[in-house]
């Protein structure tokens, strides 16, 4: 896939360069948050010198749980059991509007970033206020990819070593329609959707899908009850994924 090339209709970004294109005269450069970085203090906790955190709205994208997050297994949160096991991801679809955050990281921050997302395909995207008025700068999104996709142009040491991360899980697969959300995972979202106020909180749950792209999270949560908020995060992501 050459730099620059288009998909669904937006710029994907693969190389530095990509990303560096987007930055401002002053060296910064605008990340969307959609998921626990909605919350200003769990952005914080991975960019301690982000500037500028506010909300928006991106038209023609949608949330899904999609992606099997390594960090779950790492903080021990994941439950093969269940198959709760799945994190955020975002993806084109024509007709949805989601509310996220931005903000905007030193230029200088972007090779962690991408290391750190790897996973994910990196979009260029134009966030709105929420009245509608395009952002002046595109924004960098992670969205929705696949394994194909990773293996093929991000993952250097190969599929056996990265999935050494998941240890004895039996995991071989990252980009899964058939997985359910983290709990813990997703009581930080919800927490940090209703600390943005009353339309970013009911738009999490009217925009936000299950894997099979038809049940939202609203529609989950009267399913499965509201024990999900209980589900408190393990000392080590208390400041990450507290809501």
């Amino acid at each position: 896939m050459s730099s620059g090339h288009r998909h669904y209709n937006v710029k994907v970004l693969n190389e530095e360069s990509d990303f560096e294109a987007l930055a401002s005269k002053d060296g910064y450069i605008s990340i969307c948050g959609f998921g626990s970085l909605l919350s200003e203090k769990s952005a914080k906790s991975t960019f301690p010198e982000l500037i500028n955190f506010r909300i928006a709205r991106l038209t023609g994208f949608r949330r899904v749980f999609t992606g099997v997050g390594g960090l779950f297994f790492v903080h021990g949160i994941a439950n093969m059991a269940t198959e709760e096991i799945a994190g955020l991801s975002v993806e084109p679809c024509e007709g949805e509007i989601i509310i996220v955050t931005v903000f905007e990281i030193k230029k200088s921050e972007i090779p962690a970033f991408i290391e750190r997302e790897r996973e994910y395909r990196f979009l260029a995207v134009v966030p709105e206020t929420l009245d509608g008025k395009p952002f002046p700068n595109e924004a960098v999104l992670c969205s929705s990819s696949s394994d194909e996709e990773f293996f093929k142009f991000r993952c250097k040491e190969g599929r056996e070593v990265y999935f050494q991360q998941y240890g004895e899980y039996k995991i071989h697969k990252i980009w899964r329609d058939d997985v359910l959300p983290c709990r813990v995972y997703l009581r930080h979202c919800l927490l940090a959707a209703k600390n943005l106020g009353d339309e970013a909180y009911n738009n999490f749950l009217d925009h936000t899908f299950l894997g099979d792209r038809k049940t939202t999270i609203r529609q989950y949560l009267e399913k499965v009850g509201t024990s999900i908020m209980d589900e408190e995060p393990p000392e080590s992501l208390r400041a990450r994924y507290g809501g």
